[in-house]
């Protein structure tokens, strides 16, 4: 069964239904969840241009490398483990930041609400 099961029913003009299917689309979300997240108090955000993910598989393949050299450096015995983790959490914030600003939804402020008519 269906977590959700109550439809609503909202009519908007056409100028709201055109703004909406816009918002919409550059969420990449459904109309449902844009609208479930709004409810919510979010204002999701639009979909990370295509870079983004090249971006991230990069700084991956980084530290994956990072990792294999932190190895490889304790196997032998040559690398500063402190300056070597200090980079490594560095790069790790980095990714994380990354992630958030582009693709966690913000909490809505006064100034981003929408500017909305009553009926």
């Amino acid at each position: 069964m269906r977590k959700r099961n109550i439809p609503v029913l909202v009519r908007l003009n056409e100028k709201e239904q055109q703004h909406l299917a816009s918002q919409v689309k550059k969420s990449g979300l459904s109309q449902e969840a844009f609208i479930r997240f709004l409810i919510n108090g979010y204002v999701p955000k639009a979909l990370p241009p295509l870079d983004y993910y090249a971006m991230m598989r990069e700084l991956h393949a980084i530290g994956n490398n990072l990792n294999q050299l932190a190895a490889r450096a304790h196997a032998t015995g040559h690398l500063d483990r402190a300056a070597f983790q200090q980079e490594a959490d560095q790069l790790r914030r980095a990714v994380q930041q990354i992630q958030q600003a582009v693709t966690e939804p913000e909490r809505r402020t006064e100034q981003a609400t929408p500017n909305v008519h009553p009926p």
